[in-house]
């Protein structure tokens, strides 16, 4: 445990945001956050700059939100990253997005093992190009024994795939005769998610001015609360977020219960 500490680097923040980062840490944390990382394109055509420079910008906005949302103890931060939906995109685009996962891991990677971070991802990792996923993997296995804040990037991801499949998991298991039909219920179907063993995401933040779920994590979001904010991903930074944190702690979740019974 002791060499797992020692890996924790001490807090990086100037004396405002460690201020304001003691403060919000006396009241609930959201376990989970998620994030749809939205804006980039439109952050390079705002500057006469090719779409890419806007993925490459939006790279260092992820390094900034993982280090603070770290230091606020969140237990699992998850990006989409690249949705199942993207592939429709200019191929130079996409394999400009599909190189930014090496890029972001092999120099993010040695501050990642030391602040005790795991790396993990969801989605489609089989058709993901070979580089892609290589420094995927490497990234996994060189955090694997972290027990910190789960860095969960979603790749080649959709919600309604993951669904699909899931059913298609369940009714197999019916088949072969080692689940009964009765015993289908949202927890059964929740453990065969990509995001079993991670807790539901408590707050959705995405980025951009958009107000859509864009087919990510639909079944998970069912009680988060969503934070939509009209800034681009490459302007978000550590402010933005504990913004979005002082909002969300600010709500009354109530979970379906009468105010002031139960969850709040």
């Amino acid at each position: 445990m002791l060499d797992k500490i020692l890996r924790k680097k001490p807090s990086v923040l100037d004396g405002s945001l460690a201020e304001r980062v003691t403060e919000l840490k006396k009241r609930q944390i959201p376990a989970h956050v998620a994030i749809i990382m939205d804006g980039n394109g439109r952050w390079a055509k705002q500057r006469n700059l090719p779409r890419v420079a806007g993925h490459h910008e939006g790279m260092k906005t992820v390094r900034k939100i993982t280090r603070m949302a770290n230091e606020l103890g969140i237990q699992a931060l998850t990006l989409y990253a690249f949705s199942t939906e993207n592939w429709k995109r200019p191929k130079m685009e996409i394999d400009f997005l599909m190189k930014l996962p090496g890029e972001f891991l092999s120099t993010y990677l040695p501050e990642l093992i030391e602040q005790n971070v795991k790396v993990e991802m969801i989605g489609n990792f089989d058709k993901l190009p070979g580089h892609t996923k290589t420094a995927i993997q490497k990234a996994m296995e060189a955090t694997k024994d972290n027990d910190g804040m789960v860095l969960n990037f979603a790749m080649n991801y959709g919600s309604r795939l993951e669904i699909a499949e899931t059913v298609k998991e369940i009714v197999t298991l019916v088949q072969e005769g080692s689940l009964a039909i009765t015993d289908i219920n949202e927890t059964l179907i929740g453990s065969h998610l990509m995001t079993a063993h991670l807790p539901e995401p408590d707050l959705l933040i995405r980025t951009s001015g958009e107000v859509r779920l864009s087919n990510f994590m639909l079944w998970q979001l069912a009680y988060a609360e969503f934070s939509f904010l009209d800034v681009l991903w490459p302007d978000f930074d550590e402010v933005c977020l504990l913004n979005s944190i002082e909002e969300f702690q600010m709500r009354n979740r109530r979970f379906g219960n009468v105010e002031g019974e139960g969850n709040v």
